[in-house]
């Protein structure tokens, strides 16, 4: 069972060991997980991290149907967290982003 901060924080380049940015990360995770649930996407009553004890299959339960949203998760929270500093990075970053986001509304939970 992955972790989601442990996954994240490796999508983002944090090591697991370094825990000092872990509540700011997570407070981010939980943001996109908002989103995502007005997406369509996720548990029907929402979702949120506390800390490296909740895992994607906590998140997905039995329906790993969409993997993107590890994906869409990781840049989310690399534009908000650390964003590219190199205008092209970044252009290619948001058009990866709203890509995900178009896909994810039109496969969304309510059908």
């Amino acid at each position: 069972m992955e972790s989601i901060l442990s996954s994240v924080k490796k999508m983002i380049g944090i090591r697991e060991e370094e825990t000092h940015f872990d509540p700011d990360i997570i407070m981010h995770i939980n943001s996109v997980f908002m989103i995502l649930d007005q997406l369509g996407q996720g548990p029907a009553n929402g979702f949120a991290i506390t800390g490296s004890n909740e895992t994607w299959e906590d998140y997905f339960g039995e329906n790993t149907a969409n993997e993107a949203i590890k994906t869409y998760i990781g840049q989310k929270i690399k534009m908000i967290f650390d964003p590219p500093t190199n205008s092209a990075l970044l252009d290619a970053l948001k058009g990866c982003i709203n890509e995900f986001e178009w896909r994810l509304s039109i496969n969304n939970k309510g059908g």
